[in-house]
C-alpha cells in the first residue's frame, strides 16, 4: 500500500514531478468555473432569492415526486437490487466541475471501483447550475467506463434549475413540469419569480449524444425520484433531498420515517452533512423534528451518515445510546476545495480530536492556501508556507500533536504565525468563541470559491464501502492529480463499521 499523506509529504502529493494521465480524459475544451465571477454568481442566485422571499423548494419537489409516481414509480420510492450479502459500493460527493479537480479523481475511482456494484452521487452533481447540456462533460464523459450504475441525489447547485435536468438524467427521462399558477401580484413569490434563475428554452439539445457515453446495459440505473432508498445484499442506503437551504420539506420527513422503520441497518446518503467543521447541523424537518432524530433513533438500526456539499473529507465517531454513528462528510469528489486548516480544536458530542479524522490534513490545507494567495497576492516570499512549517504552526494553534507521522517540528516563526492568522488557520475553542463564525463564513463564501487550481496536489477524495453481514469497512481514498497516487490511491482513513 501507498503512503498516505499521514505518513509522508509525499504521499500527500508535495513535490511529484509526474503529473497524473487524467488530462487524456478530459476534453480538448474545458469550461473553467470562476466562483467570484459575477455572471456566475447571477446565474446561482436561486439560493438566495429562496432565503430571501421563501423557500419554494419542497412544493416543487412534491409535484415532481406526484408525476414519477404517476409514471409508474414505486410508491415506497425503494430501488430493489440483487446484490449479495457481500459487495461493495463507491461514495463520490460534489462532483461536477467538469474540470481538472474531477478529473483527476477518475483514474484511482476506476482502480478502486473495477468491482463495485454501484456508485452514489452525494449532492451537487452539476455545477454551476444543474444545466442539462453540462451533464455530457461533466457526468457522462468522466464515469463512462464505470462499468456499473450510478445513482445521486441532488445539491443546492441541481436545484438552481429547478431539478430539471437531474430529472432527465437518472429519472427516466422525465418530462418537464407543467407551469403552476401565476403567484398574486405583488407578493414574496411574486417578487422571487420574476428575478428566479430558469433553465435556457433549447438546454438540453446535447443529451441525447451525451447519453451514449454510458448506454450498457450494466450502467443503466433508474431512480425513483431526488429521494429513494436502495435495498443492497444486508443494508439499506437511504438518500434524501435537502434541496436549495439544506431541509426537508413535511412529505419527505414522513417518507424518511416511514423507510427508516424497515429492520436492515442503514446508511443515509444526505446534499448536506449532520457534522461538519466541528459543529452539529441536524438538518430541519419541514412541521418539526430533525433528520438526526431519525437517524440517532435506536430503533432505525442507522450505523452512518454520509452528507456532501463541504469539499473535502471529515468524519466524526458519535457515541449514540452505547452505540457509535459514523457521521462522514465526503464532498471531495471534483470541486474546489474546501480548507480543513480552518476547522478548530474539535470537541462536539463527545468527539475530540484523537476521534476527528479530515482529509487533507489541516497543514496540507494551510500550506495549501499559503502558496495559492502568495501567489495571487504576488507575496509568494511572505505568504508561502512549507508544509512542515503549516503542520507545525497548526498544531501549535490547536494544541495537538503533529498529524503527519514523519514530520519534523519546523521552527515556528513570527512570519509563520501571523500567515497562519491571516488565512484563518483554527484554534482552540477557548480561543475562537468570537471570531469562529465570521472566519468559517469568510472561508466558505469568499476564499475557498476561489481556491481553484489547475495543477496537484488537489486533495480530492472519495470513498469505498465494503459490506458484509457483519460490518461495514469504510475508506477514504485520496486523489491528488499526481500520477503517484494514480497508479496506487492512498488510503486515508479505513474504518469498520459493525452492523451487530
Amino acid at each position: 500500500m501507498s503512503d498516505s499523506s499521514r505518513d509522508t509529504a509525499e504521499g500527500a502529493g508535495w513535490g511529484a514531478a509526474e503529473l497524473g494521465v487524467y488530462k487524456r480524459l478530459m476534453p480538448h475544451k474545458v469550461e473553467k468555473i470562476s466562483w467570484l465571477n459575477p455572471k456566475t454568481l447571477w446565474a446561482a442566485r436561486n439560493g438566495v432569492l429562496a432565503s430571501w422571499f421563501a423557500d419554494p423548494t419542497g412544493r416543487t419537489r412534491s409535484r415532481w415526486v406526484a408525476q414519477r409516481a404517476a409514471a409508474g414509480a414505486p410508491a415506497d420510492k425503494v430501488i430493489r437490487r440483487d446484490d449479495p450479502d457481500r459487495f461493495s459500493f463507491l461514495v463520490i460527493g460534489d462532483t461536477g466541475e467538469g474540470d481538472d479537480s474531477q478529473y483527476a479523481v477518475v483514474p484511482g475511482l476506476l482502480k478502486v471501483g473495477q468491482d463495485t456494484r454501484f456508485a452514489v452521487l452525494a449532492s451537487d452533481v452539476i455545477y454551476p447550475v444543474g444545466s442539462a447540456d453540462d451533464y455530457g462533460p461533466k457526468f457522462f464523459r468522466p464515469y463512462q467506463d464505470y462499468q456499473a450504475p450510478i445513482y445521486a441525489i441532488p445539491g443546492n447547485h441541481d436545484w438552481y434549475e429547478d431539478l430539471g435536468a437531474f430529472m432527465r438524467v437518472f429519472c427516466d427521462d422525465a418530462p418537464p413540469l407543467e407551469p403552476e399558477a401565476a403567484p398574486r401580484p405583488l407578493s414574496r413569490a411574486w417578487v422571487r419569480s420574476l428575478l428566479w434563475h430558469r433553465p435556457r428554452k433549447d438546454d438540453g439539445q446535447r443529451l441525447p449524444e451525451a447519453r451514449r457515453l454510458r448506454s450498457a446495459a450494466a450502467q443503466r440505473a433508474v431512480q425513483p425520484g431526488p429521494y429513494w432508498a436502495i435495498d443492497a445484499g444486508p443494508v439499506r442506503i437511504v438518500g434524501i433531498d435537502t434541496g436549495l437551504l439544506g431541509t426537508i420539506d413535511a412529505e419527505q420527513g414522513a417518507w424518511l420515517r416511514e423507510v427508516s422503520q424497515d429492520p436492515r441497518p442503514k446508511i443515509l446518503v444526505t446534499g448536506q452533512p449532520l457534522y461538519v467543521d466541528g459543529e452539529h447541523r441536524p438538518c430541519a424537518i419541514e412541521g418539526g423534528g430533525t433528520v438526526d432524530e431519525i437517524v440517532r433513533d435506536p430503533a432505525h438500526r442507522y450505523v452512518a451518515a454520509i452528507g456532501g456539499d463541504i469539499h473535502n473529507y471529515q468524519r466524526y465517531p458519535v457515541q449514540v445510546d452505547g452505540r457509535t454513528i459514523q457521521y462522514v462528510v465526503s464532498g471531495g469528489g471534483g470541486a474546489f476545495m474546501h480548507a480543513t486548516h480552518t476547522i478548530p480544536r474539535v470537541d462536539v458530542a463527545n468527539v475530540t480530536e484523537k476521534d476527528f479524522h479530515c482529509y487533507p490534513l489541516r497543514g496540507d490545507s494551510l500550506a495549501f492556501y499559503s502558496r495559492l494567495y502568495g501567489r495571487r497576492l504576488r507575496m509568494r516570499r511572505f505568504f508561502t508556507l512549507t508544509e512542515a512549517e503549516a503542520a507545525a504552526v497548526v498544531a501549535e494553534r490547536l494544541g495537538i500533536p503533529l498529524t503527519r507521522a514523519q514530520e519534523k517540528t519546523a521552527r515556528i516563526t513570527w512570519r509563520t504565525r501571523v500567515v497562519a492568522g491571516l488565512l484563518g488557520a483554527g484554534r482552540r475553542p477557548d480561543r475562537t468563541a468570537r471570531f469562529r463564525l465570521p472566519v468559517r463564513k469568510i472561508y466558505t463564501q469568499l476564499f475557498s470559491p476561489s481556491s481553484e487550481t489547475y495543477s496537484p496536489p488537489f486533495f480530492k477524495s472519495f470513498l469505498r464501502l465494503d459490506v458484509t453481514p457483519e460490518t461495514v469497512r469504510l475508506r477514504c481514498y485520496a486523489a491528488t492529480g499526481n500520477r503517484a497516487q494514480e497508479v496506487d490511491p492512498p488510503v486515508e482513513d479505513d474504518i469498520i463499521i459493525p452492523l451487530r
